[in-house]
């Protein structure tokens, strides 16, 4: 009687509970989704996939931990990185102590002091990440008339806000733009009013915000219940790409313009990604989850695909061997080709910026299609024209 194989095990740990538990449960779906399916065509080198996880609660103090049990007493095969930076980040030095192949999901310039030579990037926002995040914010602004002068950057007062604001400094300084306001606001404030009114008495044309999910949406109904009007808002806010956030906010987020990392556009509908959204789609009232998944499931689902490709080509788990195909190879996934360059981030940008637009009370199918978030950035996947100034976006409600 022939044994079953042996599971591969791949351990990592996402932030199940905490300010980042909407996304990190939504890409935990996507990924076993991925594991549903590897599995269903025979397994990955001909095993069936399991994955060890554990919940880090997005206490960075927590994560070596985790990783450290993962490698030494859970034996896992393979590990990878959880969701964003908090998560990431702190990982890196025994990554780098033990030199594993690592694949983190949304980390944000994690590589760029490091340089370790075995991480890779599931992130759109190519060899210059801080720049790529928030450039296209800032190059639509500098396109208009009368031209925006002036910006206030407000951010969370956290690791993830840190890369961004470096990014929109630099872009503002690039598109002849001062800064006239800088402040960071601890995480969740009870009262976003106060954050605002320092903004209002600086006059900027521009407000860059830099926030976390419950932040932004305290952010954006301080700002509609104020009698500031910034000329544009948005550009690096966790919560816009989230359809909770955008069912509950409703017409209140028409005018705001803030990046994506996919949008359901003709042109991002890579092969494979209208099918995975589908699968994720039904199970996700069930599972309690984002019920769109636009902005973490082709992403998850993606950062799989890379691993199990590497496996494949190379036979096994050998970080050596997994990490030097990564460098050299281009993945198909359904986000597209991806690969890598620079410090293991995607050769190329792939950042859109979208704006909401004609948002009408708080019914989510109206975010399925992408006709109430337009894409505005870049060209070559626009859906559709800027509004400016910001007021003129929310004017007929």
């Amino acid at each position: 009687m022939m044994t079953a194989p042996a599971p591969i095990r791949i351990g990592y740990c996402l932030s199940l509970t905490g300010s980042l538990a909407d996304n990190s449960r939504s890409a935990r779906l996507a990924h076993e989704i991925w594991r549903e399916d590897v599995d269903s065509r025979g397994g990955l080198l001909g095993r069936p996939v399991e994955f060890v996880r554990y919940d880090d609660q997005g206490d960075a103090d927590l994560v070596p931990g985790i990783y450290k049990r993962l490698i030494d007493e859970d034996e896992v095969d393979l590990v990878i990185g959880g969701y964003g930076t908090n998560t990431v980040l702190p990982a890196m030095s025994l990554i780098m102590e033990r030199e594993r192949f690592f694949v983190g999901l949304m980390g944000l310039g994690v590589n760029n002091a490091l340089l370790y030579p075995n991480y890779f990037a599931m992130i759109p926002t190519g060899p210059d990440p801080n720049a790529a995040l928030t450039e296209g914010f800032f190059a639509l602004a500098a396109e208009q008339s009368p031209l925006p002068e002036t910006v206030a950057l407000v951010s969370a007062d956290s690791e993830f806000s840190r890369n961004p604001i470096i990014g929109a400094k630099a872009n503002a300084e690039k598109y002849g733009m001062k800064v006239v306001h800088e402040a960071a606001y601890p995480l969740s404030p009870e009262d976003f009013a106060p954050v605002i009114d320092a903004v209002a008495e600086s006059g900027s044309d521009v407000l860059f915000l830099c926030s976390y999910l419950a932040d932004s949406i305290g952010l954006v109904r301080a700002l509609r219940s104020h009698e500031f009007r910034p000329k544009m808002v948005g550009g690096a806010m966790i919560g816009p790409q989230n359809t909770a956030v955008r069912t509950e906010l409703g017409p209140l987020l028409n005018g705001v313009v803030n990046y994506e990392y996919w949008a359901p556009v003709p042109k991002m509908m890579f092969p494979g990604v209208a099918e995975l959204l589908n699968a994720y789609q039904e199970r996700a009232g069930e599972a309690g989850v984002d019920f769109l998944g636009h902005y973490m499931v082709p992403l998850a689902y993606a950062q799989m695909q890379v691993v199990a490709q590497a496996v494949e080509a190379t036979g096994g788990f050998d970080d050596a061997s997994l990490s030097a195909y990564a460098r050299k190879e281009t993945f198909p996934t359904v986000m597209g080709d991806v690969r890598f360059g620079a410090k293991g981030e995607w050769s190329e940008p792939r950042v859109l910026q979208v704006q909401f637009q004609g948002v009408s009370g708080h019914e989510v199918g109206q975010f399925q299609n992408g006709s109430r978030q337009i894409v505005v950035s870049p060209p070559e996947s626009s859906s559709g024209e800027l509004i400016f100034p910001y007021a003129e976006a929310f004017a007929a409600e």
